[in-house]
């Protein structure tokens, strides 16, 4: 598989999980909300990252190597590249409380989030996919 072909692939992945944020919204299922816009937004930026031919590495937030190659992206995307890294960086924070809760506190998931957490976590998943995709997606 060719690396554009992996790199639209996880675009499409992406995209459609956008589709489950407002299921999982609707349900008040907060949580999940964030856990799901984090892995939406770490797809799209391996993908960014693919179809400019680097290899993403094997960890979660990839929003520094973004930052670090600013010049091999068009225009529109550099000028959105610290707020692509700021939200892979507060997304990624947000990856293990979202899914196991906070064990020092005893928290569960649920009582982590509220509605305003995952407005927020939406409207950056839909952000991530719309300039990935506007600049080097399909």
């Amino acid at each position: 598989m060719t690396n554009d072909k992996l790199a639209e692939s996880y675009l499409i992945k992406a995209e459609k999980r956008l589709n489950i944020l407002p299921v999982l919204f609707k349900e008040s299922d907060y949580s999940d909300v964030i856990r799901e816009a984090q892995e939406i937004v770490e797809l799209a930026l391996k993908g960014l990252l693919r179809y400019v031919g680097i290899e993403p590495p094997k960890w979660h937030d990839v929003g520094e190597i973004i930052v670090e190659n600013i010049n091999r992206f068009p225009p529109r995307l550099q000028a959105e590249c610290k707020k692509i890294a700021e939200i892979s960086r507060k997304l990624r924070i947000e990856r293990e409380r979202s899914f196991y809760g906070d064990e020092v506190s005893f928290a569960s998931p649920d009582e982590l989030y509220d509605e305003t957490d995952a407005k927020e976590a939406m409207e950056w998943a839909g952000f991530i996919v719309r300039i990935v995709k506007e600049n080097v997606g399909r």
